[in-house]
């Protein structure tokens, strides 16, 4: 064998334990069944009334890109949730997003907002929520549309750990890392 099958074979190699680190080893790999025991995550009790959200992202390279505080407020008529959201970025601007959430009997969850490309689906298991969905960024963010991953999982507290990714053609191009706990808690130190 020549010199260049090697390096060609070595960089075959590398990438394909890329790929299988990615899917076994890594944040995609989460499965709802991970978390089906534990406290029980119902959309409805913890995403409802006045919810105070507070994160970052971080961009491709791992560093914070933007901070944010959220107000969220959600109602439920049976399965069917509405969240309104305003954010309030760093840089001063501020994003506003209605969600339509309908909860199965089974826990799959169809998640539906205008600046979504489809519908997004989830399942809510035991203390984890997980969607999935395609966004589209604003103008100023580029207009993009990127696939996102979003875990959230309950805390002992009634607080929400939000991880999600954001990822173009598979690549991950961004990273958010959020808490969301009810507003009345927010301030009381609990």
């Amino acid at each position: 064998m020549s010199f260049m099958t090697y390096i060609l074979i070595g960089a075959a190699l590398m990438l394909i334990a890329f790929f299988l680190k990615e899917r076994y080893v890594s944040f995609w790999a989460q499965k709802s069944d991970d978390y089906a025991d534990g406290p029980i995550f119902d959309i409805r009790e913890h995403f409802n009334g006045p919810i105070i959200c507070e994160g970052v992202i971080y961009g491709p390279t791992g560093k914070v890109t933007s901070r944010f505080v959220a107000d969220f407020e959600a109602s439920w008529d049976g399965n069917v949730g509405t969240m309104t959201e305003k954010f309030y970025y760093d840089s001063g601007s501020v994003q506003d997003r209605v969600w339509t959430l309908t909860l199965g009997n089974d826990g799959r969850i169809k998640a539906e907002a205008p600046d979504l490309v489809g519908a997004g689906s989830g399942q809510q298991k035991g203390s984890a929520v997980l969607l999935n969905y395609r966004i589209k960024l604003t103008e100023d963010a580029g207009g993009h549309a990127l696939d996102v991953t979003d875990w959230m999982y309950l805390m002992s507290n009634g607080s929400i750990m939000n991880r999600s990714q954001f990822r173009k053609f598979g690549i991950k191009v961004a990273e958010l890392v959020a808490t969301m706990r009810p507003k009345e808690k927010a301030y009381a130190g609990e």
